[in-house]
């Protein structure tokens, strides 16, 4: 995985000296004669991002001198991997270990390129891990977030439910994890028909993906992710412009890993599972319709408005499953509604939480680790737009109005109020390139939520 992260520092490393703009001025007049000549000659502007590279008496690279708005932005050297030379660096600053080990997550976050089929034109610069961080933390995020940038990126023709099942298998081999998968017609003859309904169009079968981990007397925690492959609309088709990111659907599926390779590589003593609806929403002659009716596993009839909705039809069958085990948390992740974009724009995830206690934690969270997220209602005067005149509830609302609050809310059907549940309606995608950021797949809200878990459970 690529993380631009080096374990210890060789003697070849270069200083990068990190300084705020605010101390910009103090720090200078504490240098010698020819750091701040050149800096002068070259035209240097403390600005953050802004970098200058400080050669030696014989033209060698000394040192690298970057501007920094703070040691506490995880972002800020989010741009160096990929702008600086060639080579290893470490870093020359005075700051709290958390702040290093902020700083230097950043900068792995930015290391990080998808090269599955096109080699990258330059290696990334590589930083040297300080002794004072928590090495095996930093680099336990880095590759979880790289491990679920590649399974979005990666196109649907290599990324399909066997695909994401063999993913799901080998994240489990690593960990010691049991891993289940239940294919095709044995979804119906196991009873998750409605995970059948949307697959069964596509020459790749559907499937659950079930994953479980950890000690059984710990307290359980269960994570869900919405693994459409590819979503064409079915039969209520997508426009072409709207279908060109569809390989990203299984986002939620990718993060619910990414979170629970997290959490096993922590050791937290926590019963992990983690269930993952995994189909193709294809066209066939055997597709299903708007207009059908399918009784999902809990028993719950469901008359489908509309068959671009199959997120939530998915992962009714395994919230349902999930609840069966009455878990001590419950998480789900999804690509869900376009309305969550419309209303916080794709850098935010919706979070839905039937707990408030639970939703304080993970918004308390979300701030600390820059992960951000914005809590919506789970409205219930909104819910009659669900019903049915020939069913229990419809997958999707016929008005314009509240799409991601409907679409939580027919999620909220199927997870008894007793199980504290939280739903991340997420985009799972940068649309243009930042600081640490690139353009492509992106894990979202998962940092977040295993920095809670971190707090509520800790290590062993």
């Amino acid at each position: 995985m690529s993380h631009g992260l080096l374990i210890g520092r060789s003697p070849d490393c270069i200083p990068l000296i990190l300084v705020t703009e605010a101390d910009f001025a103090a720090w200078l007049q504490g240098q010698d004669d020819f750091l701040r000549r050149w800096l002068g000659a070259a035209g240097f502007k403390p600005k953050p991002g802004g970098f200058k590279l400080i050669p030696d008496p014989n033209g060698a690279l000394q040192c690298v001198v970057s501007c920094i708005e703070s040691a506490e932005d995880l972002w800020a050297l989010g741009e160096l991997p990929a702008a600086l030379p060639e080579g290893d660096y470490y870093l020359d600053v005075s700051c709290a270990a958390k702040s290093l080990e902020r700083l230097t997550l950043g900068w792995a976050l930015g290391a990080y390129r998808f090269s599955r089929y096109k080699e990258p034109k330059r290696a990334m610069a590589r930083l040297a891990l300080d002794a004072a961080c928590d090495g095996n933390r930093i680099l336990a995020l880095a590759e979880a977030v790289s491990a679920v940038r590649d399974l979005i990126n990666t196109p649907a023709e290599d990324m399909m439910p066997e695909h994401l099942a063999e993913a799901t298998a080998a994240l489990g081999q690593t960990f010691g994890a049991s891993m289940e998968q239940i294919v095709g017609d044995e979804l119906l003859a196991r009873h998750y028909p409605v995970i059948h309904a949307v697959g069964r169009a596509s020459s790749h079968p559907p499937r659950l993906l079930d994953l479980r981990w950890g000690d059984p007397n710990h307290p359980k925690i269960t994570l869900l992710g919405k693994g459409i492959c590819f979503d064409t609309g079915g039969l209520d088709l997508k426009p072409s412009s709207a279908m060109r990111l569809m390989k990203k659907d299984m986002g939620g599926a990718a993060t619910a890993l990414g979170l629970a390779r997290l959490i096993m590589s922590a050791r937290l003593p926590v019963r992990l599972r983690v269930l993952v609806a995994a189909a193709d929403n294809a066209v066939a002659g055997n597709a299903f319709r708007p207009g059908d009716v399918l009784r999902s596993r809990q028993g719950i009839t469901i008359e489908v408005h509309n068959t671009d909705a199959e997120g939530r039809l998915v992962l009714c069958d395994a919230l349902a499953e999930a609840a069966g085990e009455q878990p001590e948390a419950l998480f789900d992740f999804a690509t869900l509604t376009g309305a969550a974009r419309v209303a916080l724009g794709t850098d935010i995830p919706a979070l839905f939480c039937n707990d408030d206690t639970l939703a304080a934690g993970l918004l308390a969270a979300s701030e600390r680790e820059q992960d951000p997220f914005w809590r919506l209602p789970l409205h219930e005067a909104y819910r009659d737009l669900l019903d049915s005149k020939i069913a229990d509830i419809a997958n999707a609302s016929e008005s314009s109005y509240a799409g991601a609050i409907t679409a939580a809310l027919f999620l909220k059907e199927f997870v008894p109020d007793s199980i504290p549940w939280a739903h991340f309606d997420l985009m799972a995608w940068n649309l243009k390139a930042r600081p640490g950021r690139p353009e492509g797949g992106e894990a979202m809200a998962m940092r977040a939520v295993f920095a809670w878990l971190e707090q509520r459970y800790g290590g062993s």
